[in-house]
């Protein structure tokens, strides 16, 4: 589940046979996609561990960024996206499990349908950070799970069976900046990173780089880094009809 503005859930291949008038692979059986009215309330989103996708006064920005695995900062064009929010209801094929990879390329397939998007892949140079392992070595624990969903609150960050790519993108977010994992460490791991947020007056918890290190046994490294930008060309704002 995600909320606006305090939590995101990270979220983020199908494999069935199909023939006949079924949906082929990569695409949700049967789809409803409405703008929302106006003052609906909040942004909340349900899919992992289901098998139905579910959003209410969702963005078309976030929908975007869950289908195509990218960050805030990696959106260009995006002004054509609009400020519209909406109401999803998708539910996948044959009760397929949804997983954060499995569930991509249905919602590009959703996308692509219903507000016609069209989009190609860019990269420029942005001043970011690597993570790698610090000295005395990784804290991190494995998880004995599959990966489950991963959220970023105020001052924590919470991953279950997230691996080393998911941390980085989800440090991302409070830094404001993009990370890339230089890890090296392969697998799955549960994670509660707790820090004090920017601008918090509360010092009994320490800095984000700190507690990386205390509680993760990582560090992050500034640097200038190679970021893949995904450019929205065309999107319509008004979805087709379900």
């Amino acid at each position: 589940m995600g909320r606006k503005p305090r939590i995101a859930a990270v979220a983020i291949g199908l494999i069935t046979a199909w023939s006949g008038d079924a949906q082929p692979p990569g695409k949700f059986e049967v789809a409803s996609v409405k703008i929302s009215p106006p003052g609906a309330g909040e942004t909340s989103w349900s899919a992992l561990g289901g098998t139905t996708f579910t959003a209410v006064n969702i963005p078309l920005r976030i929908l975007v960024q869950m289908a195509y695995a990218v960050g805030e900062k990696q959106l260009a064009g995006e002004d054509q996206l609009g400020s519209e929010e909406y109401d999803v209801s998708a539910k996948s094929q044959n009760g397929e499990i949804l997983t954060s990879e499995n569930l991509k390329p249905m919602l590009i397939s959703l996308l692509t349908e219903r507000f016609g998007l069209v989009t190609h892949r860019d990269t420029k140079l942005s001043p970011g950070y690597t993570l790698v392992i610090a000295k005395g070595g990784s804290k991190l624990h494995a998880s004995g799970a599959a990966e489950g969903q991963s959220a970023i609150l105020r001052g924590r960050i919470i991953g279950h069976g997230a691996d080393m790519a998911v941390l980085a993108a989800m440090l991302g977010r409070p830094l404001g900046v993009p990370v890339i994992d230089k890890t090296g460490i392969e697998g799955r791991y549960d994670i509660d990173l707790r820090f004090a947020p920017e601008g918090s007056a509360d010092t009994s918890l320490p800095s984000i780089f700190t507690a990386i290190q205390e509680q993760l046994g990582l560090k992050l490294e500034s640097q200038k880094i190679p970021l893949e930008m995904l450019v929205i060309d065309h999107c319509q704002r008004v979805p087709t009809e379900n």
